[in-house]
């Protein structure tokens, strides 16, 4: 953090919020509030005298409120800048001055009460996601006792009472009576790989942390007694197991169970742990002196509000999705935004530098281009059909579309943002927008291909390119069998699928329509699919109105590494498709008879107008 401070090249906006970000890759506007710190950060030299002086006690967040700060402060040991800041929500008052005591015997004469946050605009080509991760908190898990019991801490409490700039000065003791512990017991997956409390995934770092604080704990105090209460111990890094086998040579004793009730005996303040230890299948009853709860990880709490900011998609589970996980494990949806260490995904020191190597690489690349390369695959918008109606601005995930409804002015398509999902092109009810090499005219002359003959024996599918058409990929790498009666049409996205392509598919006697994509909270056009289920649902109003099986339209979520998923789809639509009879394809094509497509009533209507305004202008 120093070397960044000191960097020539580098601003470093500390204590600092991005508002808002406008533009796209290699021309992203941003403006960011720079908070008021109320102290002059380069006239400040931390002599801390301030501080001595300020009435106002409160816990230490940084200490994990082992011990107390006031309300001028310097937040970290090692912050950069080394300045000290007000906290105005615990000091006396500024306005008007209730105490004014650290400007007082300020030297330097650096305190500024009347400081107002700062605006600062900023124009970059590239944007990195570092915002780190949030911590669980143990509370509802009331079996554990924490917050009954002052001698059960989480594992981040435990780093602050370990490390020398902490709140002990590294003299490891339990709180309840300042005397270093004895014996100390260490419980594993606390708020990971649960799937009623806490979260499912496993937090990655958990397991070495433990480990490493085990050891740490020999070396320092080696008659303490160490038992570390476990499911499974995942150490599967370079040199992991080797500081496992030496933790367990150390004496640390690991037990294959999580504890079931922790109880506090009340005269010793001992707290009593019953387990059941799966290795032997015996409850077991241990007495330790502490206990520390090895807390998971969770992403950012206030991770909405980046994701807003940045059009990014979020995982089930919170975190925010990569644009690829194997091609680009880096890159963000958006183009321009690249992720680096636990924003992504908990990761452990090693694999949060490579990936913030790994972004500052791929945003190098874009920095030192004098032009962005984009796929072949963005859309088009036909001024003339275009009524500046802002459907398609509202469809577009990223927003790449300018266009204005009151000045009329038609839609345009930035396209260095698109990404070609081509839900715009799906939405437009003119017809004016074409996706390249996606367009209606292609995908339309597919689904004549498909039904020309013997229509009812097949069905017609739409599939994603990145989730469902690779989970059929998966499926016949696989050898998966599933019947040969699907006939698949690629789109880069369920977004691009129009509701006039299934009505056509079913006008020409497709006895069975599927539309296929991303699963709902992991598209990889961060929520394109949202307007695919709108669509479906709309559809299957219209079937219903018509007198046409809805049943006949299905939708289901695939994902590329789910091609047993795949071929199981497949088998039941199969089945579907069987019990679709003769009479009601034919009832089905005599009921889309009439069907035009929206781009031809639109240039219909606008040749119509212009012979009009020619025969106007011939009478005139």
């Amino acid at each position: 953090m120093m070397d960044v401070g000191r960097h020539p090249r580098i601003k470093l906006f500390a204590y600092s919020e991005v508002e808002e970000v406008k533009g796209y890759v290699g021309n992203f506007e941003v403006k960011v509030r720079k908070k008021a710190r109320y102290v002059r950060e380069k006239d400040c030299n931390s002599c801390g005298e301030c501080a001595k002086v300020c009435p106002v006690a409160v816990p230490d967040e940084f200490q994990q409120g082992f011990s107390s700060r006031k309300a001028i402060y310097l937040q970290l040991p090692q912050a950069v800048p080394s300045a000290y800041l007000i906290d105005m929500k615990t000091c006396l008052g500024n306005n008007p001055i209730a105490c004014g005591k650290c400007a007082e015997v300020c030297e330097k004469k650096c305190i500024d009460y009347d400081m107002q946050d700062e605006f600062i605009d900023l124009k970059v080509g590239a944007i990195i996601v570092a915002t780190g991760m949030d911590v669980y908190d143990p509370t509802e898990l009331d079996e554990y006792g924490y917050r009954s019991f002052e001698n059960v801490i989480t594992s981040m409490e435990f780093e602050r009472l370990i490390c020398a700039s902490g709140a002990t000065q590294g003299h490891f003791i339990r709180p309840t009576d300042q005397k270093t512990p004895k014996t100390i017991g260490f419980i594993q997956c606390v708020g990971s790989r649960s799937e009623k409390r806490g979260n499912p995934y496993c937090s990655n770092i958990c397991c070495m942390n433990t480990i490493k604080d085990s050891v740490l704990l020999k070396d320092h105090y080696p008659d303490t007694q160490i038992k570390v209460f476990y499911m499974d111990i995942r150490a599967f890094g370079k040199a992991f197991e080797d500081l496992y086998r030496r933790s367990k040579e150390g004496g640390v004793k690991y037990i294959r169970g999580l504890p079931g009730e922790v109880i506090e005996d009340p005269k010793t303040r001992n707290l009593i742990v019953t387990v059941e230890n799966t290795t032997t299948g015996e409850v077991e009853q241990h007495e330790l002196e502490m206990l520390v709860l090895s807390v998971g990880v969770l992403p950012r709490l206030d991770g909405g509000t980046i994701q807003k900011l940045l059009t990014l998609s979020r995982t089930p589970d919170g975190f925010y999705m990569e644009s690829h996980p194997k091609l680009k494990p880096v890159d963000a949806p958006t183009k321009g935004v690249f992720y680096a260490g636990c924003a992504e995904f908990p990761k452990d020191v090693k694999d949060s530098v490579t990936q913030a190597g790994a972004a500052a690489a791929r945003s190098e690349i874009i920095l030192n281009a004098d032009r962005i390369k984009v796929e072949a695959i963005t859309s088009t918008v036909d001024k003339e059909m275009c009524t500046a109606c802002e459907i398609c601005y509202r469809a577009c995930p990223y927003k790449c579309i300018l266009v204005d409804r009151e000045k009329k002015t038609p839609a345009e398509i930035i396209d260095a943002a698109c990404a070609g999902c081509g839900t715009c092109g799906a939405e437009c009810p003119f017809g004016a927008v074409t996706m390249r090499h996606f367009t209606d005219q292609q995908i339309i002359a597919q689904i004549e291909a498909i039904l020309d003959e013997n229509p009812q024996d097949k069905t017609v599918v739409f599939a994603c390119n990145w989730c469902s058409y690779a989970g059929g990929d998966m499926a016949g790498i696989s050898r998966l069998q599933y019947p040969p009666n699907q006939r698949i049409i690629k789109t880069m996205c369920s977004g691009r699928v129009d509701e006039e392509f299934v009505l056509y598919a079913f006008k020409l006697g497709a006895p069975m329509v599927l539309v296929s994509g991303c699963h709902f909270a992991d598209c990889h056009y961060i929520d394109a699919n949202r307007w695919t289920v709108k669509r479906v649902e709309k559809l299957w109003d219209k079937l219903e109105k018509m007198g046409i099986r809805p049943e006949r339209l299905q939708l289901e979520w695939i994902s590329a590494a789910e091609g047993q998923k795949f071929a199981k789809v497949m088998r039941e639509v199969e089945e579907m498709r069987k019990k679709v009879t003769k009479e009601e394809i034919e009832f089905t094509k005599q009921a889309l008879k009439d069907l035009k497509f929206k781009g031809e009533k639109r240039k219909a209507k606008l040749e119509a107008d212009k012979a009009k305004l020619e025969k106007v202008a011939v009478g005139a």
